[in-house]
């Protein structure tokens, strides 16, 4: 009885925490945010002391409660980050790397480069804090730099720990991040569900294209591929298995479906606001560069589906497994108007956090508009997600913390500079090997890592190689930003295929190779983009539109030569033709494109004829 006490006294102070943390957040955004060191070092300070209460290093009676090093992790993580806070006008009047820290800051600095890395740990594992110790290793063996400086750098200034990343964990991701929590509670997942059945569910391979809607509209919820999956998965996947879809191939279209909710507008993954950030622009122009690439990401999946569902013979959903579209809006379709007010506000040039919290605060009034959508909601259901939104938001807080433990470094070494140089020299001055560098670096740093800090990471090291061969910034950055989120579907460590192979109960390899070929524009488009920007939105109307329109026609040909079914079943020729088709439209030019619509049309005649003497 008195550890059952124990465990519920921790569980009511996270509870308190949790909600404390994610009231402050919507505070300061009304209030206007205090001084970096205070905001940010705020911002860890509750991430750091919920990671160490959820995350204990070993069970109490079989209780998984916090004990005393935990208490004490807590504590040390309260006492480094009031350091600078009491020592504030200490640290704005120091100047760094010129005045010796003292023995404090040192001691201080050392703690709070082992907690962080501690909290990394526990919450997303050792990647993370192994890379940020290699990269320590490299700044103390091979360069002269003194252990003084790396610790000034890191904990007394605001360009390690306390850098931009983590500024952008608390100024943009809690806020997002607790937007979905809040629809979340309301039903708001209920609705996306309904609403692609309504959709797509009668169609061809009906619900593998449910899926692709249903966990496509999730990326306003989750910014997470495993997340999504671990939601939509269980509805869709059996869904997909009983209509004939073998389990490996549902498995896939769930994995790839629920990975590119992280690059869907309006609402991306967290990589997304730290871009803009590093871009020095809004998160609404940064939407804008992904809208098109985002579509052409879900046309390949959903041509997938269909493709494959065509070729099978595999029928949609009967009508009564199906709502009526008119039905779900006239039901729950009032639940879009928080996403609404959010493109509305942000459109408008009201800030991204403005608009979040606009949106948050609609979710539960907009519930309580309908009787349908207000039954059972309490105000029990906003304390949960209050304290759920500060929950989902501690992987973000922690890898944007050690990360900037790396960046730091980078920073004070020049090792970016030394980086880039071996990749053009790698890359002998060419652009595709340099992206195809690139490019399996970002896969690998995402297999150990989440989006946000395996993204930061090639910012630092491999963005400027690319650029210095003629790619535009825009472009650079959500090449890196694509590559990173690209693990999360490509074996042998692929999270979201791994989530999703265990609901399918299908074999993990097959899952993988499957996601793979579904998901084969995500690893083509990237590419696109760089050497036709106008993708991006960048440049004039015309050329934007006709990039748009060679590009979907290039990716439908991918996805009909990969999964070998056009008007009909492909032939292997009719296989070539449409890849080699597709390849050709991959690079801007008039003859390449004239190229490949020339094979397209080719392999239409050819099946067309076909069913002629048939």
């Amino acid at each position: 009885m008195q550890n059952m006490s124990y465990a519920r006294a921790v569980a009511l102070l996270v509870g308190a925490i949790g909600a404390a943390m994610s009231l402050w957040h919507m505070w300061v955004i009304v209030a206007a945010p205090p001084e970096a060191l205070f905001f940010r070092g705020g911002h860890l300070m509750f991430a750091m002391v919920l990671v160490f209460l959820l995350y204990p290093l070993a069970a109490k009676n079989d209780a998984k409660t916090p004990g005393l090093l935990d208490w004490l992790c807590i504590a040390g993580s309260i006492v480094f980050i009031g350091y600078l806070w009491v020592n504030y006008r200490y640290l704005v009047n120091r100047i760094p790397y010129i005045d010796d820290p003292t023995g404090t800051d040192k001691a201080m600095a050392v703690l709070a480069i082992v907690l962080v890395m501690e909290a990394t740990r526990r919450v997303i594992g050792l990647a993370l804090p192994i890379t940020a110790m290699a990269f320590m290793g490299y700044c103390f063996v091979f360069t002269n730099i003194s252990v003084d400086a790396f610790l000034d750098q890191t904990y007394l200034t605001t360009e390690g720990i306390f850098g931009s990343t983590l500024g952008v964990s608390a100024a943009f991701v809690l806020i997002f991040v607790l937007f979905g929590s809040f629809m979340e509670r309301t039903g708001t997942g209920q609705l996306f569900m309904d609403f692609a059945l309504a959709l797509t569910g009668r169609q061809a391979g009906g619900p593998g294209k449910v899926s692709v809607v249903s966990s496509s509209l999730f990326g306003t919820i989750s910014g997470s591929a495993v997340a999504n999956v671990m939601v939509d998965g269980p509805i869709t996947i059996p869904l997909m298995k009983r209509s004939g879809f073998k389990p490996h191939f549902a498995a896939g279209i769930e994995a790839v479906a629920s990975t590119g909710g992280q690059i869907m507008p309006p609402i991306m993954g967290a990589a997304a606001f730290v871009m803009a950030e590093y871009l020095q622009t809004t998160y609404f122009q940064v939407t804008l560069w992904a809208l098109i690439p985002s579509f052409l990401y879900y046309v390949a999946c959903f041509g997938a589906v269909h493709f494959e569902a065509k070729r099978d013979g595999l029928k949609g959903l009967s009508a009564a497994e199906t709502p009526r579209l008119g039905d779900v809006m006239r039901a729950r379709g009032h639940l879009f108007i928080p996403v609404v007010a959010i493109l509305v506000m942000m459109f408008s040039g009201y800030s991204s956090p403005l608009a979040a919290l606009v949106g948050t605060l609609l979710c539960f009034p907009v519930a309580l508009m309908r009787k349908n959508t207000r039954e059972g909601i309490t105000w029990w259901h906003v304390l949960d997600a209050l304290i759920d939104g500060a929950k989902n938001a501690l992987s973000v807080a922690m890898a944007c913390a050690c990360a900037g433990i790396v960046i730091g470094v980078i920073a004070l070494t020049g090792i970016g500079i030394q980086f880039t140089q071996w990749v053009l020299i790698l890359a002998q001055n060419t652009l595709l090997l340099a992206l195809v560098v690139t490019a399996m670096a970002g896969i690998v740093l995402g297999m150990g890592m989440p989006t946000t800090p395996a993204y930061i990471i090639m910012v630092s090291l491999l963005v400027p190689a690319i650029m210095k061969l003629g790619v535009v910034e825009p472009a650079a950055h959500m090449f890196a930003f694509y590559f990173a989120i690209l693990s999360a579907i490509t074996p042998p460590v692929a999270l979201a295929v791994f989530a999703a192979a265990s609901l399918a109960k299908s074999d993990l390899w097959s899952s993988g190779w499957a996601a793979v070929k579904i998901g084969a524009a995500g690893f083509v488009v990237p590419f696109m983009f760089v050497y036709e920007p106008a993708l991006l939105m960048i440049g004039d109307w015309t050329d934007i539109v006709r990039a748009f329109v060679m590009a979907s026609l290039g990716i439908a040909m991918l996805a009909g030569g990969l999964h070998g079914f056009f008007l009909r079943r492909c032939t292997t020729l009719e296989k070539v033709l449409l890849l080699t088709g597709a390849a050709c439209v991959v690079y801007p030019s008039l003859a390449t494109d004239l190229a490949g619509l020339g094979l397209g049309a080719a392999v239409l005649l050819m099946q067309r004829l076909r069913a002629a003497e048939a």
